[in-house]
């Protein structure tokens, strides 16, 4: 009777015959089991030889070293009893072993998302894919184009520093070969392999056998990006679980590096933008001190007082545009501005033109859009020079400029210690002033709220209320000046100062 040939899988995936009584056949050993005990004395010889050859390095032909080998269990009892071979401790060190890649593989996952830098993501990966492997030695390398060669680009386990170490891409290196081919290539005896020609590096370390995987770049763009490539001196073997592992390791490393390119990209062309604008306004800039030039020419030919004084008043409020353009030229953030920032700078520049006054700035750190610079300094502007003119008669003074976060509330204040409102102030009156119209029209382009009181001791202070959240959120464009911005609404009135027109 031909007793039944069932196969059991070891951790390498070589099947091993079990047999009962009856023909029985092991890598060429026939033999005629007349009794189980028979066959199980064969059995254990045969179990010993393999052990032996292990034990020496080699395999037999058609053999593949199984690892220390026992017989489970057996029944006498049985005219076809079941022998079962297996590693000892095969079943725990196949459980540890897969739970090992798994968490390398998890690790992999974190790193890709969260590094940022293409050098540090690949020297954590070789580490980890060393890890997986239990293996020393891990290499990651870039296909560069320009010259055909695979440069070393992270090194695991190599005493000193191997990067710019660059390797011929063809197929007489294992790497090679895996980048042309996009095979896993799998070297267990790399002196005795004929395939390929070993580097100089891995035989000065004794690499006696190596896994290569190529890296492919994830994405709608592919391509490949290089090869990795772990190598060991010991004589074990890589299997086909290992090229699983390292393939799943090679697509994690490649999308996370499409991803990088593509953030690389995308911080190039945002750069790019943030260097347009910043172009524009510097030019913008340059292109309104031209008009203020021309201005104070016509300035200083003009027959009369009057013209004089509107063409310089014209001039100052072109400069005052001009300075916030060449303020949103140096921000350091495109977008919006720092008002602490900008008041600083605002200030500097109204110093020159308030002559003996003295201009004392202070403001909190408060983020607003970019949008609302230029309303906002023209304010600054009308505001700081009404005080200029109007607050000290014959004489000089200090004025206070002030932003506050209040509440979610900019509190924008213009103070002076001068002469005071004068008598019978209504701040509801209808003025016709080109001064007060600038003001009524940037507080409405604003959104926000316009306040004059009697400053203490003396003198006047005038407060302009925007709420931050509100315009952080909204985020749109100011509405641009319209002529008949005064007239639209009447509460949000500016300052006068004595009998003079702002």
């Amino acid at each position: 009777m031909i007793g039944r040939d069932t196969s059991v899988r070891t951790d390498d995936q070589h099947p091993l015959p079990c047999f009962g009584a009856g023909f029985h056949k092991i890598r060429g050993l026939s033999a005629f089991a007349q009794t189980p005990q028979d066959a199980a004395n064969r059995m254990r010889a045969r179990c010993q030889s393999v052990i032996a050859s292990q034990q020496r390095g080699i395999s037999e032909s058609g053999c593949v070293p199984f690892g220390r080998l026992r017989v489970l269990k057996h029944s006498s009892q049985s005219s076809a009893f079941p022998v079962f071979l297996e590693r000892a401790g095969g079943r725990n060190e196949l459980r540890d072993d897969r739970l090992t890649k798994q968490s390398v593989l998890a690790e992999l996952a974190r790193i890709a998302l969260q590094t940022r830098d293409i050098h540090i993501l690949l020297q954590r990966v070789i580490a980890l894919c060393a890890r997986g492997l239990d293996a020393p030695f891990a290499t990651a390398m870039e296909f560069m184009t320009a010259d055909q060669r695979l440069l070393v680009r992270a090194g695991h386990g190599w005493p000193g520093s191997i990067k710019q170490v660059a390797f011929v891409v063809d197929s007489r290196s294992s790497a090679g070969r895996a980048f042309e081919t996009g095979d896993v290539i799998i070297s267990n005896r790399a002196s005795l392999d004929g395939r390929f020609e070993t580097p100089q590096l891995p035989v000065d370390r004794s690499i006696k056998r190596s896994i290569s995987v190529r890296i492919e770049r994830g994405g709608q763009g592919g391509g490949y990006f290089g090869v990795l490539q772990v190598g060991s001196p010991d004589p074990g073997r890589f299997d086909e679980a290992d090229a699983a592992f390292l393939t799943r390791a090679a697509d994690i490393v490649g999308i996370a590096i499409e991803r990088l390119h593509e953030e690389a990209r995308l911080r190039e062309t945002l750069d790019h933008q943030a260097m347009l604008t910043r172009e524009m306004s510097h030019r913008v800039k340059n292109s309104l001190a031209s008009v203020v030039a021309m201005l104070r020419v016509q300035a200083f030919g003009a027959g009369s007082v009057e013209a004089k004084q509107a063409l310089g008043e014209a001039g100052s409020r072109v400069a005052a545009i001009a300075q916030v353009h060449d303020h949103l030229s140096r921000a350091s953030r495109i977008g919006s501005i720092d008002v602490d920032v900008f008041l600083t700078d605002f200030c500097k520049r109204l110093q020159l033109v308030a002559g003996a006054h003295v201009l004392r700035c202070d403001a909190d750190p408060i983020r607003l859009p970019a949008d609302l610079a230029v309303p906002l300094g023209l304010l600054i502007n009308e505001l700081v020079s009404n005080a200029v003119k109007h607050a000290y008669p014959g004489q000089d003074g200090p004025i206070d400029i002030s932003a506050r976060d209040v509440g979610g509330c900019l509190q924008l204040s213009v103070a002076d210690q001068g002469v005071g409102l004068p008598a019978g102030f209504d701040i509801d009156q209808t003025r016709t002033s080109l001064g007060f119209r600038m003001i009524n029209g940037m507080v409405q382009q604003l959104h926000g709220c316009l306040k004059v009181s009697a400053n203490q001791p003396t003198g006047t202070r005038v407060l302009f209320e925007l709420p931050i959240v509100h315009q952080a959120a909204a985020g749109a464009p100011a509405e641009p000046i319209t002529a008949e911005a005064s007239s639209e609404d009447p509460t949000l009135l500016a300052p006068s100062r004595g009998q003079s027109n702002v």
